[in-house]
This record gives structure tokens, C-alpha cells and sequence, in this order.
């Protein structure tokens, strides 16, 4: 995989992540939701980014990934790339 591709689903990944972490979403669809789930289990991981990027990396793990090893280390780099992105936009608009 290239730097590129890697580069666009971090991107992906930090949007999905911040929307269903910080959003209401289009017609308050993710605040329903959220609300909905209240302090379930899916109702808490929604409410921490860091968490939440975690779950959301493994679709893209597993799409790019060509062996359980590759899988492992795309998951936990895409993962960990969100969240350096995150604590920078956070460190940025203090």
C-alpha cells in the first residue's frame, strides 16, 4: 500500500470517527443515536474519540491487509495516525 491510500484513510477514518464522536450528524441522526444508546456499552464508546477510532479502523484494515500480520499493524498505524491528528486539531484550536 502507498503513502497516498494510507494518507486518504486516515483522513476517512478521523472523519467517520469525529462525526459519530462529536457530531450531530445530517438531521440529528448521530445525536439520536447516540442518545439512543445512552450508557451502553456503544453508547460510551461514542463518547471517546480514542476509543471509538480503534473500532473504526478495522474496516480499513481488513479491506487493505493481505495477511493477518499486515492486518494487525495497518489496524493499530491507522489507528494510532487518527489519533496524533486528533491531539494536534485538539492542541491547535486551545
Amino acid at each position: 500500500m502507498d503513502s497516498f491510500t494510507f494518507i486518504l484513510m486516515m483522513l476517512a477514518i478521523w472523519r467517520i470517527t469525529y462525526l459519530f464522536s462529536h457530531e450531530d450528524g445530517p438531521l440529528d441522526v448521530v445525536i439520536k443515536i447516540r442518545m439512543q444508546l445512552g450508557q451502553s456499552f456503544f453508547g460510551n464508546l461514542l463518547d471517546c474519540f480514542y476509543c471509538l477510532s480503534v473500532w473504526v479502523a478495522i474496516p480499513f484494515a481488513v479491506w487493505k491487509a493481505n495477511s493477518i500480520e499486515n492486518f494487525f499493524l495497518l489496524w493499530f498505524s491507522l489507528s494510532g495516525a487518527v489519533c496524533i491528528l486528533q491531539k494536534l486539531i485538539e492542541k491547535n484550536n486551545s
